[in-house]
């Protein structure tokens, strides 16, 4: 019988997360603060979307038409039907790389996303995916892809072979993936208990299986424990994707672009000597220890000019997404969490706070008198885009145009929440992708969508919903004992949710 899975763990779902990278939108600003013309995206693909949560957020909350594929049925089939409810434009399959990618039926497109697939196909996986980019993306387009690099798993590639081979060759047969990851695990445990020197030579070792051991295992057993796993450099990357004619263009990561929370002085010098693009990536790695890159490249770098870079920027829009109180101005780099200037940022956050949509031109025109230049309103921008504080704003024509898809998906997810604590995600036709949403709030939105607006009743029908499923309200990670008491709290948190939050959410089309 053939082995469809070809390797890669399917006998456990994965995790149903979202990644903003993959929303074209947002790659405009990373694109413009590199110097670089954003491409406009109307047609989109996405190469083992996982759950599907990502590429139907996206498709739901713009007019861009999606194609995707995730070769795992039960993936598709929640994909298929989340796309099926929400009426956008989402065309996804189950088929494997070496089908899906040559079809004669695909467009093209303009946008092309890989999170999470590169380090764990095989090379003839990988030879395929790069010959679908060379056919399939236009020119102009781009291509974002994710992986596991080198230098920063260097230390951890013998230690997953390790696991991976335990959990091959001493689980019980017939064991689940769940109680043979545990049992890797606590092996490892073991072989580090008698100080190997493999361990002594690589002490961070110790810390990264302690992390490990702490994660959702649905996520640990795709991360670690398909046959494929290869953390690939930079260099090596780009040699690959080379016959796709494509360039670097910028990292994803927007917190890479702010060299103060990610480079020494001295590191910046050296790299700033380094006239290749490419090989500086290279060298930055070894700077920052990189483990796992984000990166956007394009079929035709178009560098803009920097009067052209300016206009760019300045006439791009930008919400607050979160109530002000709310936005951290700590960052957390490859140097270790830095506090933002409340002089600068924390200004910038107050004029947002409003939730008005402002143009980056119209805010740093504003913000001007105080002192604050250009360049620190669009680095705040960067900033607080990366931590899901701010979103870009599409035209009002877009918007309108999604507004229906983007309600069909919600109410969906809004009913799945009822018995279900993921996603965590809404569309918004306003950002063109997801927006973070709790499971409480999505029960409260529940309650708003029926008129209900009252803490009380909010409070009473979530209680009456807890109580069904044997689900204990906790606080300080203390569980809540009489249903006084957990009333009281519901209550509190649907005060909060309206006061607080329902505004915002209904900003961003969401109620």
């Amino acid at each position: 019988m053939t082995d469809w899975t070809q390797g890669y763990v399917a006998d456990i779902a994965y995790t149903y997360g979202y990644y903003p990278e993959l929303n074209p939108l947002r790659l405009k600003l990373a694109f413009l603060n590199a110097g670089l013309t954003p491409p406009e995206v109307g047609t989109a693909c996405e190469l083992g979307f996982g759950q599907g949560i990502s590429v139907n957020l996206h498709a739901a909350a713009t007019v861009t038409k999606w194609h995707g594929t995730d070769f795992n049925p039960a993936h598709a089939a929640f994909a298929q039907n989340l796309a099926a409810q929400s009426g956008a434009s989402a065309h996804l399959v189950d088929q494997a790389f070496d089908e899906f990618c040559t079809r004669q039926d695909l467009p093209e497109f303009d946008f092309i996303g890989l999170h999470g697939i590169w380090s764990w196909v095989s090379d003839e996986n990988r030879r395929i995916i790069v010959d679908f980019i060379r056919r399939k993306l236009k020119v102009g387009g781009v291509l974002y892809i994710s992986y596991n690099t080198q230098p920063g798993w260097a230390a951890m590639v013998p230690m997953q072979e390790l696991l991976s081979a335990h959990a091959d060759t001493m689980s019980a047969d017939g064991s689940g993936i769940v109680p043979r990851i545990d049992g890797a695990l606590d092996f490892a445990d073991r072989l580090l208990a008698v100080n190997p020197q493999f361990a002594q030579s690589n002490p961070q070792i110790a810390e990264r299986l302690s992390h490990i051991k702490k994660q959702n295992r649905h996520y640990v057993a795709h991360e670690y424990f398909n046959n494929e796993w290869y953390p690939m450099s930079f260099r090596s990357v780009s040699e690959w994707l080379a016959p796709a004619k494509l360039s670097w263009a910028c990292s994803a990561n927007l917190i890479d672009a702010i060299d103060v929370v990610n480079l020494t002085k001295e590191q910046q010098v050296l790299l700033d000597d380094i006239p290749d693009p490419l090989f500086r990536q290279t060298v930055r790695d070894f700077c920052v220890n990189q483990q796992f890159r984000r990166d956007y490249w394009v079929k035709g770098r178009q560098p803009l000019s920097s009067l052209d870079q300016i206009e760019h920027l300045k006439a791009l829009r930008l919400l607050l997404v979160q109530p002000g109180a709310d936005v951290s101005l700590k960052v957390r780099g490859s140097l270790g969490e830095a506090t933002l200037q409340t002089s600068v940022y924390g200004v910038i956050v107050d004029s947002l706070s409003d939730h008005c949509i402002k143009t980056l031109g119209d805010l740093a025109a504003s913000l001007e008198h105080k002192g604050i230049s250009f360049s620190q309103v669009v680095q705040g921008a960067m900033v607080f885009m990366a931590a899901g504080a701010v979103a870009l704003i599409p035209d009002s024509s877009e918007v309108l145009r999604a507004q229906s898809s983007a309600r069909s998906i919600n109410d969906q997810l809004i009913r799945r929440a009822r018995s279900h604590n993921e996603p965590s995600f809404l569309a918004s036709p306003m950002t063109g992708g997801a927006v973070s949403v709790s499971r409480f709030h999505q029960l409260f939105l529940g309650e708003v969508h029926r008129g209900v607006e009252q803490p009380k009743a909010m409070a009473k029908a979530l209680l009456t919903l807890l109580k069904s499923q044997g689900v204990r309200l906790l606080k300080e990670s203390q569980a809540i004992e009489t249903d006084k008491d957990i009333l009281k709290e519901l209550e509190r948190q649907a005060s909060k949710f309206l006061a607080d939050y329902l505004p915002i959410y209904r900003i961003l089309q969401l109620a």
